[in-house]
């Protein structure tokens, strides 16, 4: 009679999970094996390991770009999308691979963590047998338990290591910063972290507390889910993870050339797409590699910053005070409704408001200056609510070089 009872809360409680089962959507991964085998490719990781975030605002639907034809996907479909698409680019190169998630329930076999493939050898099939294992999300955001149970998952793992957290970055249970701090110290140099942000519009302030942990390694960057969606921005996440950058050289033949990809200001936005170059080294940036922040941060015909959103201004109040000499040009924008002069002056005021903000965090007003460009610069197109959601904007603009 217990076994049955137990059977049945079993089955309920599980109810809790949501499953995800969707297929993932075709893609072409970019060859890179031949400039591996060619020797314009240096392999500088050995071995790399994935913390996934399974808890239950993953079940969330994923409201981003870059997974068109994915309208209801999940933000825990678009986590494993992503790791499939890594998985299908990593070229035929000697590593040691593992996945661990973290949430709480049946997803994390009813623990705060799961070693869902402990660390072996690397192989495509095995990988996507380690993804495959990422069927639900449920439960609270326990973090620092992968954190803390990586420094065992580590120890097996060979060479230099790349550790790699896909997370909303949002409602954390208890910071990881204490965690991270502690694995960086066990493994030093032979670690680095990356991190990738799966999230929506409200949970952007998860970016700022990503991008402090992937700072934390002093070797890995953060980046979106979003930044390396296509097939092109994911081979150059791959090369930057996994290889050493290219330099120039003569073409092998006239059917294939090799051109220098280069990230100048390392924001993890290579040059020929970076809008914003010059960022300062550990700013969050968006998908054109410009310190802003958008959308969030204004109401239709409002300059004053939403509630829940000041927290979003903790990376440019920690970027300013990690380098003293630097100035910056706070630039407020709008979307296109209402008129010419009153956008103008909104934004103005909304340049105002953060500049204030950024005051009161500490920072000395001689080291900021404002202008309004009004609607006169969008980035996103106006006749959409996203698109002017997006044109909402503040972008920073360093003035010390």
């Amino acid at each position: 009679m217990k076994k049955t009872l137990l059977l049945i809360a079993s089955i309920t409680l599980s109810g809790c999970a949501t499953q995800t089962s969707n297929p993932f959507q075709s893609f072409q991964a970019k060859d890179l094996n031949r400039l591996v085998r060619t020797g314009h490719l240096k392999q500088k990781k050995q071995s790399f390991f994935v913390i996934n975030d399974s808890s239950s605002s993953m079940s969330d639907p994923y409201l981003g770009s870059g997974f068109s034809g994915q309208a209801t996907a999940t933000k825990l479909s678009v986590e494993k999308e992503l790791l499939n698409r890594m998985n299908q680019t990593i070229p035929n190169i000697k590593l040691s691979s593992g996945l661990r998630s973290f949430g709480f329930g049946p997803c994390v076999s009813w623990g705060f963590s799961k070693l869902n493939q402990a660390t072996q050898r690397y192989s495509t099939a095995s990988f996507a047998d380690a993804i495959n294992s990422l069927e639900c999300s449920s439960g609270g955001t326990n973090v620092t338990s992968s954190f803390t149970a990586a420094s065992a998952d580590l120890a097996s793992a060979s060479g230099t290591i790349a550790l790699i957290l896909l997370s909303d970055g949002h409602n954390y249970d208890s910071s990881p910063i204490p965690q991270v701090h502690a694995l960086k110290q066990q493994y030093g140099n032979k670690l680095c972290i990356y991190t990738v942000w799966v999230g929506n519009k409200k949970e952007q302030a998860g970016q700022a507390v990503l991008q402090e942990i992937s700072d934390i390694s002093g070797c890995g960057f953060s980046t979106t889910a979003a930044a390396i969606s296509s097939s092109s921005s994911m081979v150059n996440f791959v090369k930057k993870v996994f290889f050493t950058s290219i330099t120039p050289i003569t073409p092998i033949d006239s059917s294939y050339s090799i051109v220098q990809e280069s990230d100048s200001d390392g924001d993890g936005i290579l040059d020929n797409r970076d809008r914003c170059p010059n960022t300062p080294r550990g700013a969050v940036v968006d998908k054109d590699g410009c310190w802003s922040f958008r959308g969030v941060l204004f109401d239709v015909n409002k300059a004053s910053i939403k509630a829940g959103f000041e927290n979003t201004f903790d990376n440019a109040t920690k970027v300013l005070r990690l380098n003293p000499s630097l100035t910056v040009e706070i630039q407020g924008h709008t979307d296109s409704q209402g008129s010419a002069q009153y956008n103008q002056n909104l934004s103005e005021r909304r340049a105002n408001s953060v500049k204030y903000l950024l005051i009161k965090n500490g920072i000395d007003a001689s080291r900021l200056v404002t202008i309004g460009f009004g609607e006169a610069e969008p980035v996103s197109d106006n006749h959409t609510r996203a698109g002017r959601a997006n044109n909402r904007r503040v972008v920073f603009k360093r003035t010390d070089k």
